[in-house]
C-alpha cells in the first residue's frame, strides 16, 4: 500500500490544530463569562441576606434588572419549578411584568393548574457619585389556590335578586271572565314555576301581577346565556287572541347587602317598565345590562295615571314662581308641539306664573311652528327663549318640565338643567341609562306614539283647557303626525282620541299639514337618498355627505320613505356633521331600532331612533352601523 503523502499529512495536522485551538479559546471565553456572571451575581449578594432566603419557606426567585433569575431558593424548586432557571428571564416561566410588578408589588397569576399571588420587592445600589450600580428584585410567592377555589364557588352561589311584573294585567284580564282570568293567571304561573326549577332558585309570588325571586350568581349567568327565555315564555300566552301577556325582570346583581340588592333590583324593573316592558334588565352598580324589548309597549285602556299626572304637575308648577319648558337638542316638531301645548295650558290655569320655553331657534327642526306661534299669537313672542336666557332664569324655586326626552346628555340647555331643582320629565321614549335620575316627577310612557299626545291628555285635566288657542292646538296635532308618519306608525286608540281633541280645540288639519312642506331642492336631496339606499340583511341604508341642519331633516324624512322599499323592516340613514356622524333609523315594527342605536350609544323607542357618533368617517359609521345590526339579529334569533 502506498504511504500517505507528507504534505497532505501536515496540511491535516496543521487544520486539526486551527479547529482544536479555536474550540478551546471558545471554551474558555464561556466559562470566563460564566464565572463573570457569577462572581457579579456574588457581589450584588451583598444586598441581601443569602443564606436567611436560601432558606426562606416561601418560594422565591431574584431577578436582575434585566428580568434575568440570578438566584432561587430551594421552595421555588419543590413548589413551583424544578427546571434549572438560572440565567432565564423571568418571562419564560411567568406571565408577570417585571416593571409593573415593581410599581404594584402584589399580583395574582395563573401557573399550570395552580394561582399564585406573586409578592415584588426592588432594592436599588447606587456608588459614591449617585450612580446605580445594581437593582435586583425579588420575587416570592404565595400559593393560593384554594384560597381561590372557595372565592369562585362562593361567587357563584353569592345570591341576586329579581323582581317580576305582568307589563299588561289590566288589559290582558280586563274583559275575560272570573274563571278565564285565573286561566290565564295560571298559565303565567307555570312557566315561571318551571322556569325558576329548572335552575333551582326561589320564586314566590307577591301580588296577582308581581313576583319575587333570588337567584344565584351560577344560575343568572345561565339566564343571561339563554337570553331570558322566559320573556319568551310568557309572551306566548295570549288572551282572546288580542293581547299577549309579558313581563318585565329587574335584577339587583353584586349588592353589599341583601338590601341594597333589593334596591338595585326595583331599579333595575323600573328601568324596564320605563323602556316598555317585555324584557329583562340586570343592574350591578352602575351599569345596567338589557335583555329582550323586541316588542313594543302596550297601550294602556285607561288614564287614571295620565290624571294623577296632570294634578301632580299642577299642584307643583302652582309653587313655582317661574316654569321653564325645555326639550332636546335639534328640536323637532313633536318637542316645540308638546312644549308650547303644555305652556299654553298652563298660562291659562297659572296666569300670574311666568312661563317660558327654552330653544335654540338657529338650531331647532320646528321653525315653522314656532314662526306661526309668534306670527298669531301676541304673548307666543316672548313665550320662547334662549339657552342662555333660561340658564339666567333658573331659581331655586323654578319649576323645569322637560318634555320628548329622559336623556340628561341631549337636553336643549344642560346648564339650566343642573341649576333646576325642581324638576318634572313628560316622554314617550325608552328609558336610557343616562335618564333624568332626580325628577319630583317622572312621567314615561313608551307606548305613546309621541310627546305631544301625552300632553294632549294631561291638557284633558287641566281646568280651562277649552280655552287653548287652536295655534296650540295646531303645534300638538303636528307633533303627533310628525312622530305617527300621519297617522299611521306606532297609532293606537288612545292616539286618536288626543287628535279629536285637538279638533274640538280647532286644529286646523290642512294648516298642520303646510307645516311639513319642503322646497323642490329638499324633496329631490330626500329622492337621492332613498335612490341610493342599499339593502342589508332586510335593512335599507344609505349615506349622507351634506351637513347642516337641513341634512339632519333630509336624513330623517328619507329614512321614512325608504320604510316604502321592498324587502326591508328597517331603514337607516347616516349623515355627516360637525362632530362626526348621525344615524336616523326607522322601523315598521318587526325590528327594534332603538336597541341597534343604543348599541352605538344613542337611543328612542321601538320604531323611530337616532345616534351620534363622534370623530368618525361615514365609512367608519356605516361599518359600526352594520356590525350593530349583526349584533342585534344574532341575538334576537
Amino acid at each position: 500500500m502506498k504511504p500517505v503523502n507528507d504534505n497532505l499529512f501536515w496540511i491535516l495536522l496543521i487544520i486539526t490544530s486551527i479547529i482544536s485551538l479555536a474550540f478551546l479559546t471558545v471554551y474558555l471565553f464561556i466559562w470566563k463569562d460564566f464565572h463573570r456572571f457569577v462572581a457579579d451575581a456574588d457581589v450584588k449578594w451583598g444586598l441581601l441576606e443569602r443564606d436567611s432566603l436560601y432558606r426562606f419557606p416561601a418560594p422565591a426567585v431574584v431577578a436582575d434588572a434585566d428580568g434575568i433569575i440570578i438566584w432561587y431558593n430551594i421552595a421555588f424548586t419543590k413548589k413551583i419549578l424544578s427546571d434549572e432557571v438560572f440565567g432565564f428571564p423571568v418571562s419564560k416561566y411567568f406571565d408577570v411584568d417585571l416593571e409593573k410588578s415593581r410599581l404594584s408589588p402584589e399580583a395574582v397569576i395563573e401557573y399550570n393548574t395552580a394561582s399564585l399571588k406573586i409578592y415584588a420587592v426592588t432594592t436599588a445600589k447606587t456608588d459614591a457619585n449617585g450612580v446605580l450600580t445594581s437593582n435586583l428584585t425579588m420575587l416570592y410567592f404565595e400559593d393560593i389556590t384554594e384560597t381561590a377555589r372557595l372565592q369562585t364557588e362562593n361567587a357563584a352561589l353569592r345570591t341576586n335578586i329579581m323582581l317580576i311584573n305582568i307589563d299588561n294585567s289590566e288589559e290582558l284580564l280586563g274583559y275575560e271572565k272570573e274563571s278565564e282570568k285565573q286561566n290565564l293567571l295560571i298559565k303565567i304561573d307555570k312557566v315561571l314555576e318551571e322556569y325558576f326549577e329548572r335552575y333551582k332558585a326561589i320564586m314566590r309570588k307577591t301580588n296577582p301581577d308581581r313576583y319575587f325571586a333570588i337567584v344565584s350568581d351560577k344560575d343568572l349567568s345561565d339566564m343571561k346565556s339563554d337570553k331570558f327565555s322566559l320573556l319568551d315564555g310568557v309572551r306566548s300566552i295570549f288572551s282572546n287572541e288580542k293581547y299577549y301577556a309579558s313581563i318585565s325582570v329587574g335584577v339587583g346583581k353584586n349588592g353589599s347587602t341583601i338590601i341594597e340588592s333589593e334596591t338595585d333590583a326595583r331599579q333595575a324593573l323600573e328601568m324596564a317598565q320605563g323602556r316598555g316592558g317585555d324584557q329583562a334588565v340586570i343592574k350591578s352598580g352602575p351599569d345596567y345590562e338589557f335583555f329582550g324589548g323586541l316588542s313594543g309597549g302596550t297601550e294602556k285602556n285607561n288614564k287614571v295615571r295620565t290624571r294623577m299626572v296632570a294634578n301632580s304637575l299642577l299642584s307643583i308648577a302652582g309653587t313655582s314662581d317661574t316654569i321653564i319648558i325645555m326639550g332636546h337638542k335639534y328640536s323637532d316638531m313633536d318637542c316645540i308641539g308638546a312644549a308650547a301645548g303644555l305652556a299654553g295650558a298652563l298660562r291659562i290655569t297659572l296666569p300670574e306664573s311666568e312661563i317660558k320655553i327654552c330653544c335654540d331657534y338657529d338650531t331647532s327642526l320646528a321653525k315653522p311652528i314656532i314662526d306661526r306661534l309668534t306670527d298669531n299669537i301676541p304673548e307666543a313672542e316672548e313665550l320662547f327663549i334662549s339657552p342662555e336666557t333660561a340658564e339666567s332664569l333658573i331659581t331655586d324655586a323654578s319649576l323645569l318640565i322637560i318634555v320628548d326626552t329622559n336623556n340628561k346628555d341631549i337636553l336643549e340647555s344642560t346648564e339650566t338643567y343642573a341649576l333646576a331643582k325642581k324638576i318634572i320629565v313628560i316622554d314617550h321614549h325608552r328609558q336610557t341609562t343616562h335618564y333624568v335620575d332626580n325628577a319630583l316627577l317622572l312621567h314615561i310612557e313608551s307606548y305613546a306614539s309621541s310627546a305631544s299626545e301625552i300632553v294632549t291628555e294631561i291638557i284633558e285635566y287641566i281646568n280651562d283647557s277649552k280655552k287653548l288657542s287652536s295655534y296650540y292646538a295646531d303645534a300638538l296635532l303636528a307633533g303627533i303626525m310628525l312622530d305617527t308618519k300621519n297617522f299611521i306608525m306606532k297609532t293606537g286608540a288612545r292616539t286618536f282620541e288626543a287628535a279629536a281633541f285637538l279638533r274640538k280645540l280647532g286644529a286646523d288639519t290642512v294648516a298642520v299639514k303646510k307645516l311639513f312642506a319642503d322646497d323642490i331642492e329638499e324633496i329631490k336631496k330626500r329622492s337621492s337618498l332613498v335612490a341610493s339606499a342599499e339593502i342589508y340583511k332586510r335593512c335599507a341604508i344609505a349615506t349622507d355627505e351634506k351637513t347642516g341642519t337641513n341634512a339632519r331633516v333630509t336624513s330623517s324624512q328619507a329614512a321614512d320613505e325608504m320604510l316604502g322599499i321592498s324587502g326591508s323592516d328597517a331603514s337607516f340613514v347616516i349623515f355627516k356633521t360637525a362632530a362626526g356622524c348621525s344615524i336616523s333609523a326607522r322601523s315598521m315594527g318587526a325590528i327594534n331600532v332603538q336597541i341597534i342605536m343604543e348599541k352605538l350609544g344613542g337611543g328612542g323607542h321601538h320604531t323611530m331612533a337616532a345616534a351620534q357618533l363622534s370623530d368618525v368617517s361615514l365609512a367608519e359609521a356605516k361599518k359600526k352601523l352594520l356590525k350593530a345590526v349583526d349584533d342585534y339579529i344574532s341575538s334576537s334569533t
